[in-house]
């Protein structure tokens, strides 16, 4: 199975996290900064990261770069997200990056795939649940670094 994991980071975390989805998955690891369209449709499954600024913003990357994702064509696409957040210092807009890029690839037809609890967090919205779930991988490498590794390999286990 070919995966793509194109991702946006600026200190380094969401990069961290797709290099460790990667390792796992034999994945191959894009910055969105450097990503193609191609990027986006030739794989099997497609995974976006991004982390989530301030008031509930895209990375700044990923809003530069938006064009590529939006001129990709993602029909029936198998797509997983991931997201990094700040819950305890950013609790109304915890991953909301990660909803921005839902929604995205939704409009273009794309299959999202590993939705996860949202047990476990402390928020009070997000953009990133919908009924009752987060639309992809949700980490918290603040306040809950440690939970990561399991999060990330139960994550996985389900999209494999």
């Amino acid at each position: 199975m070919k995966i793509n994991i194109i991702f946006g980071s600026d200190g380094g975390a969401t990069r961290g996290v797709a290099a460790k989805i990667a390792a796992k998955c034999q994945g191959r690891t894009i910055d969105i900064k450097k990503a193609g369209v191609a990027d986006f449709e030739n794989c099997d499954l497609l995974v976006l990261g991004s982390p989530t600024y301030g008031d509930g913003t895209l990375q700044t990357d990923w809003e530069d770069h938006i064009g590529k994702l939006r001129g990709a064509n993602l029909k029936g696409k198998k797509i997983a997200l991931f997201g990094t957040g700040d819950q305890q210092n950013y609790p109304t807009s915890f991953l909301d990056a990660m909803g921005i890029l839902y929604d995205e690839v939704s409009a273009l037809g794309a299959h999202v795939v590993g939705f996860t609890d949202t047990a476990g967090f402390d928020y009070i919205e997000s953009t990133a649940e919908r009924d009752g779930r987060f639309v992809g991988l949700a980490l918290d490498l603040d306040t809950q670094s440690g939970m990561t590794e399991k999060r990330v390999t139960a994550w996985l286990n389900q999209l494999l």
